[in-house]
């Protein structure tokens, strides 16, 4: 597969001059088609990029990543059926919605544009506002995709600040499809395996508890990976897919250890690492001066920073601190043994 080429200035221009626009890529043949549909999006407010073959279709597409294609299906050389079968086939331009403009009405044809990757068709000759129409429905329904999709982001990237990895495998085939940063690097130390790879302990694990997972609505028990004194503990989230291939899974996994504990207590409860320390090792019932002793200080550093997070946590002895904590550190990790 050829790389995407770079944009071109004239594309950075248009990409550049204005973030609110939307920028939609014609491909036709036919110059009487481009200029009528042309001079009706420009004075709608659209910027507008022209081609007029299959190969200039793809190459712009590749280039500008316009937000809508009105693509043309008969057109000599590559068709627009190839054309759009090859956008949706590379990932860089699948999210891109695809408007059939044809002549063609029998229903063989319209049915074929819509398998090619088409969301809509509109026949010839082409009448401008019914092409604005129905852009203007993709176009929303594709700027909703986006948004949901940064917002979903958003919130893994969450999971992953408090130290929840994710990750999404497609089964029955076993295939990991999507992973966090987090989920990564916890896969590839843990299981010394990187995506598209799904670890064999973890596919082992669905194909054995899936079935009560679907039919009886039961939630398979937590998957834990020991490595010395750590250990990485999964578990089954929600189905996110299914279509005629399988279906797709998502799993939540965290690290339990020492240190995962403390890095969940500093970012839950607003404590310094140090502070979260001292407090981790109170849970523990340690006293101040073996406190001091495993950090490496003095009992009365160590005093200090458990008076400080007595104020931040709004209590005023010892053990309510460790009440906190423990309650907290139950709700954020209930594998852990305190």
């Amino acid at each position: 597969m050829s790389a995407t080429p770079p944009p071109t200035p004239l594309v950075q221009s248009l990409r550049e001059g204005d973030g609110n626009t939307d920028l939609v890529l014609i491909v036709d043949d036919v110059p009487d088609n481009l200029a009528v549909l042309h001079d009706a999006l420009d004075e709608s407010g659209y910027t507008v990029l022209v081609a007029t073959s299959g190969e200039q279709a793809l190459q712009r597409a590749a280039q500008a990543k316009p937000d809508i294609v009105l693509l043309d299906a008969m057109m000599p050389g590559i068709d627009g059926f190839e054309v759009a079968r090859r956008l949706k086939a590379d990932a860089a331009t699948a999210h891109i919605p695809i408007v059939f403009m044809t002549g063609l009405t029998e229903t063989e044809h319209l049915v074929a544009a819509l398998e090619a990757g088409g969301v809509d068709y509109v026949t010839k000759p082409i009448k401008p506002k019914e092409v604005l129409a129905r852009m203007n429905v993709h176009l929303q329904g594709a700027r909703r995709a986006r948004q949901d999709a940064r917002q979903a982001g958003q919130a893994r990237n969450a999971l992953d600040a408090f130290g929840y990895a994710s990750f999404t495998v497609r089964m029955p085939e076993g295939k990991l499809i999507w992973q966090t940063v987090l989920a990564r690097e916890l896969l590839l130390r843990y299981c010394g395996t990187s995506a598209p790879v799904t670890p064999p302990a973890v596919i082992e694990w669905l194909q054995r508890h899936l079935p009560d997972a679907v039919e009886r609505q039961v939630e398979p028990p937590v998957l834990s990976i020991a490595q010395g004194a750590a250990s990485l503990s999964l578990r089954l989230h929600q189905q996110t897919g299914h279509d005629d291939g399988g279906d797709e899974w998502l799993i939540i996994m965290r690290e339990v250890s020492d240190t995962a504990v403390i890095e969940a207590m500093s970012l839950s409860l607003k404590l310094t690492m140090r502070e979260a320390e001292v407090l981790y090792w109170v849970v523990k019932g340690k006293t101040n001066k073996d406190i001091g002793e495993i950090l490496g200080s003095s009992p009365a550093t160590a005093k200090k920073h458990l008076e400080r997070v007595y104020v931040k946590l709004g209590v005023e002895t010892r053990t309510a601190a460790a009440g906190v904590a423990m309650k907290r550190i139950r709700e954020l990790q209930p594998q852990f043994e305190i």
